[in-house]
């Protein structure tokens, strides 16, 4: 039986392929992986979450951004597009990059069944290596579930879930709450 052998390439071609695509893909440990299409449920919940967000902290010192804005995980090793990420105080941008924040303080990921794993497992993992992240979010797209960590002060990772639409989820890291009913406003199931 022949062996494929995997190639890898540097997280500057990795940057260059990414410029020249048409389609974003991220970056681990000199892998590339292509990101698939997402669902109508996936969309309307992080226009949503987006929106929501950014409607509530346009008069602070913090910038939502959408999944077009990639996150250094490790440097040179990691990166990825989260679905929303929030920023307070300065931008800071990975080594003269533009397209890539280092300091997010919360990240939102919704769930599909093909990354699930992924966003739970080894990406979580990779996040919390953020010095400045405080919050992560995983939101379910095929029912009212949402995961909520946020690091206490004393740098442990705490978990809280909410799956009732009265529910309300409060921010720690910014000065925010959203209902449940307003992330998964027009959903349907």
């Amino acid at each position: 039986m022949l062996k494929l052998q995997k190639t890898f390439i540097t997280a500057e071609e990795y940057f260059d392929i990414e410029e020249a695509a048409e389609y974003k893909s991220e970056y681990y440990h000199g892998e590339m992986f292509a990101m698939s299409g997402a669902l109508v449920n996936h969309n309307l919940i992080a226009m949503n979450a987006s929106a929501g967000l950014h409607n509530l902290l346009k008069n602070s010192d913090c910038f939502v951004f959408p999944s077009d804005i990639r996150v250094e995980l490790d440097k040179a090793r990691h990166y990825a597009y989260p679905d929303v990420s929030v920023i307070c105080g300065d931008i800071r941008c990975a080594d003269g990059r533009k397209d890539t924040i280092v300091n997010p303080v919360l990240i939102i990921e919704i769930l599909s069944e093909s990354t699930q794993e992924y966003d739970r497992g080894l990406k979580f993992k990779a996040y919390q290596n953020i010095p400045s992240l405080k919050e992560y979010i995983l939101i379910d797209q095929y029912s009212y579930r949402v995961e909520y960590f946020f690091k206490n002060t004393d740098g442990l990772w705490i978990y809280e879930k909410y799956d009732n639409p009265e529910d309300t989820l409060k921010f720690r890291s910014v000065d925010a709450e959203l209902s449940l009913s307003a992330i998964y406003h027009r959903v349907k199931f």
